[in-house]
């Protein structure tokens, strides 16, 4: 009963993320990792994961940036192959560190502007740096679960509306975590057995993404994306104490 408990309270808090609460999936992981070792836990969430990805994109269909999409979807192919290919000799504390450094080095830059009173204008979506992004945000989430710091650090400097970076952020992710399940499934991560818990868990992600949708709605632009930027940190900080003190 405990672990149907804490493994509903995960997907649920997954489902949040996916209707729009910044990153509170974060910690889907790190719960389920009381009952299991990490990996079996990421391969048992991953399903549900796909489930509310598209429930996501149904909620945010309306707004995206097709352009961001066509840029970086190409860079995570390579990403998530490169992951595959480099999974056994590519050590997961490196992959956290880089994805750590990423998401501090936005954050400092963004603090330094403001301490400034430096209004930066926005960037365009230029293709070289998303191919290398897309690339980063691939390879992140296959090794690690920690693609969100590569995709923000190209597209937050854009200046997306709200919505429009909701939607971008799931089809993006859909698309991600569609493409890891059959190396998830030849590493042994996805069994029978979890797929099924998977199933049953599926409706309270469901519900999380429907909570969080109504949530990211009633916030304001400014609020939204200061959340974004402090789950960034919060993330960052996260994936260093797993290296250093995990």
């Amino acid at each position: 009963m405990d672990f149907w408990i804490v493994a509903g309270l995960a997907a649920f808090l997954m489902g949040l993320s996916k209707g729009g609460v910044p990153m509170i999936a974060m910690l889907s992981v790190p719960i389920m990792s009381l009952y299991m070792e990490p990996a079996l836990a990421a391969g048992l969430l991953l399903p549900i994961y796909n489930i509310a990805d598209l429930h996501a994109i149904y909620l945010f269909r309306k707004a995206f940036s097709l352009r961001i999409l066509k840029i970086m979807l190409p860079g995570a192919v390579v990403g998530i192959f490169t992951g595959y290919m480099a999974v056994a000799y590519v050590p997961p504390d490196f992959a956290k560190l880089l994805v750590a450094a990423i998401g501090l080095s936005y954050l400092f830059n963004a603090l330094r502007n403001r301490l400034r009173a430096r209004e930066v204008p926005p960037r365009d979506a230029d293709v070289p740096r998303g191919l290398i992004w897309g690339a980063l945000a691939g390879l992140a989430s296959y090794i690690s679960h920690a693609g969100g710091p590569p995709f923000q650090a190209y597209v937050l400097p854009q200046k997306l509306d709200k919505m429009v970076y909701l939607g971008t952020t799931t089809i993006f992710f859909t698309v991600v975590n569609a493409m890891k399940v059959p190396p998830f499934i030849l590493a042994g991560q996805i069994t029978m057995d979890s797929f099924l818990q998977a199933i049953w868990l599926a409706p309270l992600a469901l519900l999380g993404a429907g909570s969080g949708a109504v949530i990211a709605r009633m916030l304001s632009d400014r609020v939204f994306f200061i959340l974004i930027e402090v789950a960034l940190a919060a993330v960052s900080f996260k994936l260093l104490f797993e290296v250093f003190w995990g």
